[in-house]
């Protein structure tokens, strides 16, 4: 246990520790993990999909249609992880549909998961003191293991269980991502740290030795690149994705 909790917290990349994590978590049964973060939650949306951090070793034709049909957002667990912190069982979700309590975009959900053989796990949803952020992590059973079966595996291990996820989560958020429509060029990087640092155009100009015009252009590009309006959310927007001050 000590020898995989130091591991995790000497990651030096997300693949190193999302391998390590996937591994050691389908030795315990969980073979599918889906785990999610966003910085831009509001109380009627999680924000724009492009600005997640996702991480999953699920099938392609999993998540493409998860995703892609936007089927994530009426998931029965994920309700239950925008309003709750901790762990559950996902028969809280087939009692709920089982007994007609949920809307026909859930129903639609977990009959989806059903067909693709995602139907026993735990959800774990992680603490926060924000109200713009959220953090959770589906665990998806091996094929063949009922929820009886997982929750047997969760009463024996479910405190380590979470207790690495939460460790894992924490990890996650202070390693470099490649938000792939969200990526700053070197010079837009520079001059948003420099805006960061207290800096005028005029002092950014002499200090990357440019006219102050191309350093405006730099900025007018980064706030196209994380889809902004002014310079201020371009550099909010930019230290919650992780793009600047990175060596």
């Amino acid at each position: 246990m000590l020898d995989y909790i130091e591991a995790i917290t000497n990651a030096r990349s997300l693949e190193e520790l999302w391998s390590r994590h996937t591994e050691r978590m389908a030795a315990y049964g969980f073979d599918r993990l889906i785990y999610g973060y966003t910085n831009f939650r509001t109380n009627g949306s999680l924000g724009d999909i492009e600005d997640f951090m996702v991480l999953s070793n699920h099938d392609r034709a999993y998540l493409d249609k998860f995703f892609g049909e936007g089927l994530y957002f009426n998931g029965p667990m994920m309700r239950w992880s925008l309003e709750n912190t901790g762990a559950c069982s996902w028969s809280w979700a087939r009692e709920r549909v089982a007994r007609g309590n949920v809307t026909p975009e859930e129903r639609a959900v977990a009959e989806f998961n059903e067909e693709m053989g995602v139907t026993a796990g735990y959800t774990i949803s992680f603490p926060t003191i924000s109200s713009r952020t959220k953090g959770a992590i589906a665990m998806t059973a091996k094929r063949g293991l009922t929820q009886n079966d997982v929750d047997e595996i969760w009463e024996k291990d479910g405190r380590f269980l979470e207790l690495t996820n939460n460790i894992a989560h924490l990890k996650i958020l202070s390693l470099p991502y490649e938000y792939p429509n969200r990526v700053l060029t070197k010079r837009q990087r520079e001059v948003l740290e420099w805006v960061g640092d207290g800096k005028t155009i005029q002092d950014i100009a002499t200090l990357i030795e440019r006219t102050p015009a191309t350093v405006e252009k730099h900025l007018r590009l980064a706030r196209e690149a994380l889809n902004v309006e002014t310079t201020a959310q371009a550099l909010l927007k930019a230290s919650f994705l992780n793009q600047i001050y990175r060596p």
